[in-house]
């Protein structure tokens, strides 16, 4: 195996994906109520969503350890791709440049890539993809890099949530203005922006409405879509997300879809009924 590509858990790998051997998944965690909820495929999402509707606090999310991507770097891959939660939100980005220095230090030079998504969820899957497209390709690493942060660049992420209460709670909403009262039942469309920061785009009455006006905002950015792949993450809902992935199909031609069930670190922010858009 000539290549690898690691993702941190907020990205959801397929099962394809885990068993072609080429992806690795470094655990991020969270913390509810004093106990440690690692988010790897022991990650019960049923039980987590029970135990934050009946919880009164928080939960907060926390990075794998630069020691922990250093591991990942091991092993027989001459080129080693890293893919992590937008450097805006998390210290993920961060943890893997120590991992790699510390590697470095310790080993001696290896060509390894650290990839700031800009991104969240199924927008790591789509990324780590791409990567996988290009190395299938035959590109040189410097190839695949270039042609890597393109996409990144491209890239565009929406989601729609129930609610936004963990996001604002844990500061990851700084910037946005005072969202409308949950009374009236508005429901915010939100957005990335291009440098991995989260912003309200629309609004609308109601989660069909908000979902609608997402729809039309994807579909409307989509360009070249015969080339590009449709992610949809949701979280455990997963007829809505073949409810919208079928809206922006009847307005704009895609490669393919990918529809995927929240992990842990993207369960924990979109909470039960959440929708998460990457194209």
């Amino acid at each position: 195996m000539n290549y690898k590509i690691v993702v941190d858990s907020c990205g959801e790998l397929t099962e394809e994906m885990k068993q072609s051997g080429y992806f690795e998944s470094v655990a991020m965690s969270i913390e509810l109520e004093g106990s440690t909820i690692v988010d790897d495929e022991t990650f019960d999402q049923a039980d987590f969503l029970k135990r934050i509707a009946a919880s009164g606090e928080c939960p907060k999310s926390s990075c794998p350890s630069p020691e922990r991507y250093m591991e990942s770097y091991a092993g027989e891959a001459e080129r080693v791709y890293v893919v992590t939660l937008t450097a805006e939100l998390s210290g993920s980005y961060n943890s893997a440049v120590l991992g790699k220095n510390l590697y470095e230090e310790e080993y001696g030079k290896k060509q390894i890539h650290i990839f700031n998504s800009k991104s969240a969820s199924v927008g790591e899957t789509l990324i780590a993809l791409k990567i996988q497209e290009c190395e299938e390709a035959g590109m040189t690493f410097e190839e695949v890099i270039q042609t890597v942060e393109e996409y990144i660049e491209s890239q565009k992420l929406y989601f729609v949530l129930e609610t936004l209460e963990t996001l604002k709670k844990n500061g990851r909403l700084k910037g946005v203005k005072a969202l409308v009262a949950s009374a009236l039942n508005i429901k915010p469309v939100m957005g990335a922006a291009p440098e991995g920061t989260i912003y309200q785009i629309g609004q609308a009455r109601g989660i069909k409405k908000a979902l609608a006006k997402m729809t039309e905002m994807a579909a409307e950015g989509i360009q070249c879509g015969e080339n590009k792949i449709l992610g949809i993450a949701h979280c455990n809902c997963r007829e809505r997300a073949e409810a919208v992935a079928e809206m922006i199909k009847e307005k704009k031609n895609v490669k393919d879809v990918i529809i995927s069930n929240t992990a842990g670190i993207s369960s924990m922010y979109a909470n039960d009924g959440g929708i998460i858009v990457v194209i």
